[in-house]
C-alpha cells in the first residue's frame, strides 16, 4: 500500500474519527482507523461497534492499493501538526508498520491486520427518504441540550425521531427531554415517508451535528429494526439505535397557559445570566417576580451573596416562580429572532417557552420548588 494525500483533507478525516473511537477501548483494533486505498479513493472507517463511520477522499494519488489498520489517536495528532495544506506519502511497509512522510517529518506507526477490524454489511434499501442537511442540523441542535444524562432511564438518553402529520401537513418531529425540560421541534415534509418512530442516541447525535455543520446538501437516511443509517456526500454514518418506549410528550406540553411574557432575548438572556452568577453551582433558582410590565429577576445563595435585577416587559398579570436558570439560558441561546415569549400558568406549573422567529419550536421547563 502506497499513496498520498493532502494533509488538511487527512486530518478533517481523522478528526471526525476521534468522535466515534472509544478513548479506553478493551480491544486494541477498536483504538485503530481502517484505512483502505482503491480506485483512487482513500476509504477511513471507524467503530465502537455501536456506531460505523466511514469516510472517503476522493482523487488520492495511490501507486499501490492496499489496507491496513492504525491507531486513530496517534495518527490524528501527527496529521494535525504537519503544515496545512501539505502533500503526506503514506507507506505500508512489511504490514506492520504503515510510513508517514510530510517534508523533514518522518514516523513509523504500528498497525494491527485489516482482517482483524470488525465491519458489518447491512442492507438499508427500504424505509428511505432524504432531508436537506441543515433542516436535519437545526432539528437536532434545537433538542440536543434536552436530552438526559441519566443511565437509568435509557429511553430518554437521545431524541425521539417521528413523523406526524398537522391539519394535512406533514412533518418529521424531533423531541428530547430530561423530564425537568423538553425541547420539541419540527421541519415539514414534501410527502409522507417510510419512517417508523425510532430514538437516536446522544453519542450518534454529536457525531452527526459535526458533519452536518460542514455539510450543505441532502442527507439520505434508511432504517431497519435497530439500525439508522445517514449517508452524506462522502461520508456514512450508521448507528444502533436506542431500544424503549419514548414517553407521550404530547400531554406534558401545557395547554392553559395564559399568562404571556414578552421579552427582548438578549436582554432577558444577559439579564440571566449574569443574576446566576452569584450562584457557584448554578442549582440556585433564578426567582421570576412578576408584576404588571416588570420582571424583577433574583438569585439568593446563602454562601455566595445574592444578586437582582429589574427588566421591562410585557405583562398583565402577578406571578413568583423559579427556574434552574441553566435550563432559561440553554433555550433562550437556540432561539432566532429577537425576542423570547413564556407562558404561564401559575407558580408549580410548567412553563412554555415559544421563539416568534420560529414556530416550528417550543420548549417547556419545569419550575422549581420553592
Amino acid at each position: 500500500m502506497k499513496f498520498s494525500v493532502n494533509q488538511q483533507d487527512l486530518q478533517q478525516a481523522l478528526s471526525y474519527c476521534q468522535g466515534v473511537i472509544e478513548k479506553r477501548s478493551t480491544l486494541p483494533i477498536l483504538s485503530n482507523i481502517l484505512l483502505n486505498v482503491r480506485n483512487s479513493k482513500l476509504t477511513i472507517t471507524a467503530t465502537d461497534l455501536d456506531l460505523i463511520f466511514i469516510h472517503e477522499l476522493k482523487d488520492v494519488e495511490i501507486l499501490e492499493e492496499g489496507d491496513t489498520t492504525t491507531t486513530s489517536s496517534i495518527m490524528y495528532d501527527i496529521v494535525r501538526k504537519f503544515t496545512s495544506g501539505k502533500k503526506i506519502n503514506l507507506t505500508l511497509k512489511d504490514f506492520s508498520k504503515l510510513h508517514l512522510e510530510s517534508e523533514k517529518s518522518n514516523f513509523n506507526l504500528n498497525c494491527i491486520n485489516a482482517n482483524e477490524f470488525p465491519l458489518t454489511d447491512e442492507n438499508f434499501n427500504q424505509n428511505e427518504f432524504s432531508i436537506n442537511s441543515k433542516q436535519l442540523l437545526k432539528l437536532l441542535n434545537k433538542c440536543k441540550f434536552s436530552i438526559s444524562n441519566d443511565e437509568t432511564r435509557h429511553y430518554l438518553s437521545g431524541i425521539y425521531l417521528h413523523q406526524n402529520e398537522i391539519e394535512d401537513k406533514i412533518y418529521l418531529t424531533a423531541v428530547a427531554t430530561d423530564s425537568h425540560r423538553m425541547s420539541i421541534s419540527k421541519v415539514r415534509l414534501d410527502k409522507k415517508i417510510d419512517f417508523d418512530p425510532i430514538i437516536l442516541p446522544k453519542k450518534t447525535i454529536f457525531q452527526l451535528c459535526s458533519l452536518l455543520d460542514n455539510f450543505d446538501g441532502e442527507v439520505k437516511v434508511s432504517n431497519i429494526k435497530s439500525k439508522i443509517k445517514f449517508e452524506l456526500s462522502n461520508s456514512i454514518l450508521i448507528s444502533k439505535l436506542i431500544d424503549g418506549k419514548f414517553p407521550n410528550y404530547i400531554q406534558v406540553i401545557p395547554k392553559s397557559n395564559k399568562k404571556k411574557l414578552d421579552i427582548d432575548l438578549k436582554l432577558f438572556l444577559n439579564s440571566v445570566d449574569r443574576v446566576a452568577s452569584v450562584s457557584l453551582d448554578k442549582k440556585d433558582g433564578v426567582k421570576f417576580n412578576l408584576t404588571k410590565d416588570t420582571l424583577n429577576l433574583s438569585v439568593n445563595n446563602a454562601n455566595s451573596g445574592d444578586g437582582k435585577e429589574t427588566l421591562n416587559v410585557k405583562f398583565d398579570h402577578d406571578l413568583e416562580i423559579s427556574f434552574n436558570s441553566r435550563y432559561l439560558i440553554d433555550v433562550a441561546a437556540q432561539l432566532d429572532g429577537e425576542k423570547i415569549e413564556l407562558f404561564f400558568n401559575d407558580t408549580g406549573s410548567p412553563a412554555l417557552i415559544k421563539d416568534p422567529a420560529d414556530f416550528d419550536s417550543i420548549y417547556v421547563v419545569m419550575p422549581m420548588k420553592g
